[in-house]
C-alpha cells in the first residue's frame, strides 16, 4: 500500500514537472484576476470553470509541448536536464499524447463554457507560445518580447469570459503582464546565460557578455509599470488602495532593476528576479481585494 502510494505521488510529480505547475497556476491566476476585475460572479460557475480551468489546461499543454519539442536541448542544460523527458522518466510519445490531450480539453472547456472571443484568445496565446516563441528562442533575442505577448493574453481571456468584451481595463491589465515579463525573464536569462548557451538558445545575454545591454533593457521595461498601475485605478477598475500599493511595489521593482543597471552582476540579477517573483503575486492579490466591481 505504501509503495503504491509513493509510486502515485511520484507519477503526479512527473506530470507537475512536465506542465511546469507553478507557471501553469500563475497563468490561471491571471485569468481569474481578469475575470474578477470584469465583474464575473462566483455563481456563474460555467464561466469561472471555462476561464480558469480551461486556461490552466491550455497553458499546461503548451508547457508540456514546449518540453516535448526541446527535450534534446533541455538535456544539455543543468537547469533542465532533470526534467521528465531528458532524464528518461517519461517517454516522448507519452508526453506528446498527454500534452495533446491537455490542450484539446482546455480548448474545449473554453469553447463550451465561455465565449468565442475567449477561445480565440486562448488559441492565440497557445500558438504564439509554440509556433513563434519556442522556435524563435534558437534564432533571436527578440523571443522574450514574443513570449511576453503570449503571457499577456490570459488575463484578457478571463476578462472576456466574464464580459465578452475587451474594454480599456483589460488592455491595461495585459500591458502590466507584458511589461513585467521582460525584466523577469531577462534576469533569469542573465543568471543562466551559460546554461542557455549550452542549450543553443539565443537569449539577449548571449550577445551581451558584460550584461550592460541586458540591464538597460530590463530597466527600460520596468518604469511603465508605475503609470500602468495608476491607470487601472483611473479607469475605474481598482480603487485608491491599489493605486498607492502599485506605486510602492513599482518603485521597489524599479530599484532592483536600477541595481542591475548600476552593477550587472549575478547578485543584482538574482535580486531583480526575486523582486519580480514578489511583485506580481502581491499586485494581483491587491487587485482582487481592491476591485471596484468584484465578482460575487
Amino acid at each position: 500500500m505504501a509503495a503504491s502510494f509513493r509510486k502515485t505521488l511520484s507519477a503526479i510529480g512527473i506530470y507537475q514537472e512536465l506542465t511546469v505547475i507553478r507557471l501553469t497556476l500563475l497563468v490561471a491566476a491571471t485569468a481569474f484576476v481578469g475575470y474578477w476585475l470584469a465583474g464575473g460572479g462566483l455563481s456563474d460557475w460555467h464561466l469561472l470553470l471555462g476561464a480558469t480551468l480551461g486556461t490552466a489546461l491550455l497553458s499546461g499543454g503548451a508547457n508540456s509541448f514546449n518540453q516535448w519539442m526541446e527535450w534534446r536541448r533541455d538535456a544539455l542544460m543543468d537547469r533542465t536536464k532533470g526534467r521528465p523527458l531528458p532524464s528518461g522518466r517519461m517517454g516522448r510519445m507519452h508526453a506528446g499524447l498527454f500534452s495533446l490531450a491537455m490542450s484539446i480539453i482546455g480548448a474545449l472547456l473554453l469553447f463550451l463554457f465561455t465565449h468565442r472571443l475567449t477561445t480565440l484568445l486562448g488559441l492565440g496565446a497557445f500558438l504564439v507560445y509554440l509556433v513563434a516563441y519556442t522556435p524563435m528562442k534558437r534564432r533571436s533575442p527578440l523571443n522574450t518580447l514574443v513570449g511576453a505577448i503570449s503571457g499577456a493574453l490570459p488575463p484578457m481571456m478571463g476578462w472576456s469570459a466574464a464580459a465578452n468584451s475587451l474594454p480599456l481595463g483589460a488592455w491595461i491589465l495585459a500591458a502590466v503582464l507584458f511589461f513585467w515579463q521582460i525584466p523577469h525573464f531577462l534576469a533569469l536569462a542573465w543568471l543562466y546565460r551559460e546554461d542557455y548557451e549550452r542549450g543553443g538558445f539565443l537569449m539577449l545575454p548571449h550577445r551581451d557578455p558584460d550584461g550592460r545591454l541586458t540591464a538597460q533593457v530590463a530597466l527600460l521595461y520596468t518604469p511603465p509599470l508605475l503609470p500602468l498601475g495608476l491607470s487601472l485605478s483611473l479607469a475605474g477598475v481598482n480603487g485608491r488602495v491599489f493605486a498607492v500599493a502599485s506605486i510602492f511595489l513599482g518603485v521597489f521593482f524599479l530599484l532592483r532593476a536600477w541595481g542591475l543597471y548600476r552593477n550587472p552582476g549575478r547578485d543584482a540579477a538574482r535580486r531583480l528576479f526575486l523582486a519580480s517573483v514578489m511583485y506580481l503575486p502581491l499586485l494581483l492579490i491587491i487587485m482582487i481585494l481592491d476591485a471596484k466591481r468584484p465578482g460575487l
